[in-house]
């Protein structure tokens, strides 16, 4: 038996889009992951999309891992509360000045702490200003990312109060498959 999934593609379309969020309480920072690492990459891919059906990287290898993350263009930004990480946005450089928020989200433990708005705020920042650590790129034109039905019951409230608009939206065939979880057996 299978489902539909809903895609919605949202976008940005100047740096004056941004509705910044507050930033949370507590010790919460942002760091830029410099090196590209397709084991911490992974690692942070499964923990906060195990519950949420990510499944379109599972099946990569180290390589393709490696060839995703090494891209001119493309950075991981990490949020960790008290050293610990929290969540990721994951951006990349795409022809014609647009950049694709490609991955974004919170390891579960960490949802519902006001973490998120502040770690896409910081995310939508970086990607307007993605060419200044890219000589070479053009400027940035278009912020976009998309989202779905399975994410987060949060997911698209943030996005929408960040200032994104929706542009598209899709239906597409899903499957009744069990949710992977960041491990075997995890939920």
């Amino acid at each position: 038996m299978s489902t539909t999934v809903t895609i919605w593609s949202l976008e940005q379309t100047s740096p004056a889009d941004l509705r910044p969020a507050a930033e949370p309480p507590g010790a919460v920072t942002i760091a830029r992951a410099e090196v590209p690492s397709p084991e911490f990459s992974r690692f942070l891919y499964t923990a906060v999309g195990g519950d949420i059906m990510w499944t379109d990287r599972l099946g990569l290898t180290y390589a393709e891992w490696e060839r995703a993350l090494d891209k001119p263009g493309t950075e991981t930004w990490v949020a960790y509360e008290r050293g610990t990480p929290a969540g990721y946005v994951e951006l990349e450089a795409q022809p014609g000045g647009t950049v694709e928020i490609v991955y974004f989200g919170l390891i579960p433990a960490f949802r519902g702490r006001r973490i998120g708005g502040h770690l896409l705020t910081y995310g939508i920042r970086r990607a307007w200003d993605l060419a200044q650590r890219w000589p070479g790129l053009p400027a940035t034109e278009r912020v976009w990312l998309h989202t779905c039905s399975l994410d987060g019951e949060h997911a698209m409230d943030n996005y929408l109060r960040r200032g994104f608009k929706l542009f598209a939206t899709k239906e597409e065939p899903g499957t009744d498959a069990p949710v992977p979880g960041p491990w075997p057996g995890a939920f």
